[in-house]
């Protein structure tokens, strides 16, 4: 497996996979991105982080079946891996401790 360290974007698409459970493609990823982020993301730069998170090996993909309204294409579907899942909790573990030790961000909930 190539370095697990996560770029903002490749967390926030991994997270997106995550969230989509059976029906993360990329198409969902980039309609489900933009409305959680107001982002537009651009399907080659969605393709382009699926890519390199499945060489680090985050996340996995199949082929799901044919369809007419597809024109016979097959779209690839992503899934999040064991490491992908230890991935995110690393990062937001290293996220919650940085925002402990901000002095005045720390507000506790009514």
């Amino acid at each position: 497996m190539k370095g697990t360290n996560l770029g903002e974007f490749e967390e926030l698409v991994l997270l997106t996979i995550a969230a989509l459970v059976q029906d993360a493609y990329s198409v969902a990823i980039c309609d489900e991105l933009e409305k959680h982020t107001g982002r537009v993301s651009k399907l080659g730069v969605v393709h382009a982080v699926l890519n390199r998170l499945e060489e680090k090996g985050l996340v996995k993909s199949r082929l799901g079946e044919a369809t007419s309204a597809r024109g016979g294409k097959r779209k690839r579907y992503y899934e999040v891996t064991q490491a992908g899942k230890i991935g995110l909790m690393r990062s937001k573990e290293v996220r919650d401790g940085l925002w402990r030790i901000i002095p005045g961000f720390n507000i506790e909930p009514a």
